[in-house]
């Protein structure tokens, strides 16, 4: 019986998720590039240089998608840190929260570092 209990409700759950959450489906992947003002163990800001917008990021307690350009080489999130250019791959999906998938770190001339 709990187990036929357990299976309806997540097969209503999973054909549910679509009409509850569209945004969730249609939600892409977006870039910021800018200099890291804030950094700590749940967010992170960053200024976009050129527009003056700020934008303050979610990211996990245990967060590790620091990259270099060709994505070979990673770095710690101790990496990161204020005055350093980045490039902040993120979504949406999360409650509506921006939050970063990915942090690219670059260097002075707004390149990735490892791009040759």
């Amino acid at each position: 019986m709990k187990k036929r209990l357990f299976h309806l409700f997540a097969t209503l759950a999973l054909g549910l998720t679509p009409l509850v959450l569209p945004s969730v489906a249609s939600a892409k992947t977006s870039t910021f590039y800018g200099i890291t003002l804030h950094v700590s163990t749940t967010n992170i800001k960053v200024r976009n240089p050129r527009t003056g917008q700020v934008l303050s990021f979610e990211i996990l307690p245990k967060f590790d998608q620091i990259f270099s350009d060709d994505g070979k080489t990673t770095f710690q999130m101790r990496a990161v840190k204020p005055g350093r250019y980045v490039a902040i791959i993120y979504d949406q999906r999360a409650l509506g929260m921006r939050h970063a998938d990915r942090i690219y770190l670059m260097n002075s001339e707004n390149e990735r570092i490892g791009k040759q």
